[in-house]
């Protein structure tokens, strides 16, 4: 099949839905909660919606530029704007990185259906916050039972990942996204029914502005960046398959909208719950495993909540294992010249044997470090810290540096058929001020920032 004969998505609720199960996932359901947590609150939402839309959806755009010019896989992508170049780095590294992220993120995945079987069976109830913890943790280092649950979220994956992109992602994405809203909506409403609402409300909208600082506005911004999915090769990989009449800039809104509107609803499904029960909001990333569940274990019908709860936290995860997946499996098929279905297995098995490591880096591999970290935590800061920003900044760099202008208005325009205001604006934030950003990022998540301030 030829670049112009590349398969696309069907229809334009499609492109979006498919789009946005992209970049929701649990960055955006589990991760933002407890960010907003420990930056400040109010402060921290507001900082984090101004990195959005000032650093993001730009961000977003130029792989959306990057992914439908090239109509090639994330590696192919670069090869195809720059050919004979050394930029195609950065299409392994969006390759690399989706490989490595889900290896791990499929461990935290199959952890959310061991929570909903709990959930089910009435194993969540009666239980006080120190027997929740240990639980997690007989859990998550015994051998076997993660992963099992580890396995079996692969596999799913893989069942969409083989069935193609229109009978398989976007197909998957019709459901589960509009699956994902009602239930997301629906544990908002009992939330809000709850007698803390009015101070968790009150400590995830009003900003208190004593609580800002440099480190907010860069934590806004690396959160801005994990939720969004930017730098990981899956927004080039799915904008691939974008057709040409596709609205790059309006989907790029649309999408960004949406993955906000969803950090939003889990922040208001979350602080009530936690004011209401007395539970400091800083309590971090065990929120989802631990607090939320003990809080559920304290209101009528919990147990229902909690399996609901997990049901969405399950969906998020596949919407993302999906993208992370695909990203490889195209790059397999179409650089190795392997048929999809081949390609597929090959990449779930990689990824079964990478998770099947991750596991047991909380057990039995516990002793196993690198750096002082075990498998899975190593992962993720090689990933999140260093691959996925520097990932972001050359993207930038590359397009602002080797994309003519006007080749680069002609796409984001459909051949001036779609009016871009600013262009101008949006070209020269992405040649200087887009770098930067996200160079402050990198330095930020390593740690070299505060080492730099302190010697100036």
């Amino acid at each position: 099949m030829s670049k112009n004969e590349r398969v696309t998505f069907g229809s334009k609720i499609g492109v979006i839905l498919a789009t946005v199960g992209c970049a929701v996932g649990l960055g955006s359901i589990w991760r933002f909660p407890y960010m907003v947590g420990e930056n400040g609150g109010g402060v921290f939402l507001l900082v984090f919606m101004l990195c959005t839309l000032l650093l993001g959806l730009p961000i977003m755009i130029t792989e959306f530029f990057i992914g439908r010019r090239s109509r090639s896989n994330v590696a192919g992508a670069f090869k195809t704007l720059a050919p004979g170049s050394h930029w195609s780095l950065i299409g392994y590294n969006g390759v690399l990185a989706a490989f490595l992220i889900l290896g791990f993120y499929s461990v935290v995945s199959g952890w959310t259906l061991e929570y909903m079987w709990q959930a089910l069976t009435g194993s969540l109830s009666g239980k006080t916050t120190a027997e929740f913890a240990a639980d997690f943790e007989s859990f998550s280092s015994s051998v076997f039972r993660p992963i099992g649950w580890t396995l079996v979220f692969i596999a799913m994956t893989h069942i969409i990942i083989v069935s193609g992109v229109e009978k398989g992602i976007e197909r998957a994405s019709k459901i589960m996204m509009p699956a994902l809203f009602l239930i997301l909506l629906l544990l908002c409403v009992r939330s809000l029914t709850l007698p803390g609402v009015k101070e968790g409300l009150a400590f995830l909208f009003k900003p208190d502005f004593s609580q800002f600082s440099s480190s907010v506005v860069l934590s806004a911004m690396g959160q801005t960046f994990f939720s969004l999915s930017i730098g990981m090769g899956c927004l080039i990989t799915y904008s691939s398959y974008f057709g040409k009449d596709t609205n790059l800039q309006m989907t790029a809104v649309q999408v960004t909208v949406l993955n906000t509107l969803v950090a939003l609803l889990a922040g208001i499904m979350i602080f009530p719950a936690v004011f209401s029960f007395g539970i400091e909001p800083t309590a971090g990333p065990e929120l989802v495993f631990i607090t939320l569940p003990n809080i559920f274990a304290q209101i009528p019908l919990g147990n229902v909540w909690s399996f609901i709860f997990f049901i969405l936290l399950a969906l998020a995860a596949l919407t993302s294992t999906i993208s992370l997946h695909e990203v490889v499996t195209a790059y397999v098929h179409e650089e190795y010249h392997m048929t999809r279905k081949k390609a597929a297995w090959l990449v779930s098995l990689g990824v079964g044997v990478i998770g099947i490591f991750c596991s047991l880096s909380f057990g039995l591999l516990k002793e196993y470090t690198i750096g002082g970290l075990i498998l899975f935590d190593a992962l993720d800061y090689l990933t999140a810290k260093i691959m996925m920003p520097l990932g972001g900044m050359l993207i930038c760099i590359f397009v602002g540096k080797r994309i003519e202008k006007k080749v680069l208005k002609e796409e984001l325009t459909n051949k001036g058929s779609v009016a871009f205001y600013f262009f101008n604006t949006y070209a020269f934030f992405i040649k200087y001020i887009a770098p930067v950003a996200i160079g402050l990022i990198f330095l930020n998540e390593l740690g070299l920032l505060k080492k730099l301030a302190e010697l100036f």
